[in-house]
């Protein structure tokens, strides 16, 4: 079984936090993903939830300009 992307459509860059605002990963990450094994999908994934975790709650923490 193949690992689902995470991406939810939101491709937004944040420049301060590094990655994605819709599905928090870098761009690297991003990029790479078709070529990953499912293992380094699921590392990704990993990754991701810590990524979530740490915004929780912290919204002032994206550097979106949304003007």
């Amino acid at each position: 079984m193949t690992v689902k992307s995470p991406c939810i459509g939101t491709c937004v860059l944040d420049p301060k936090a590094g990655y994605c605002v819709g599905c928090f990963r870098t761009g690297e990450e991003i990029g790479a993903w078709m070529g990953l094994s499912d293992g380094a999908k699921k590392r990704v994934l990993g990754k991701i939830k810590q990524r979530r975790g740490q915004m929780k709650g912290t919204t002032d923490r994206l550097a979106i300009d949304v003007s």
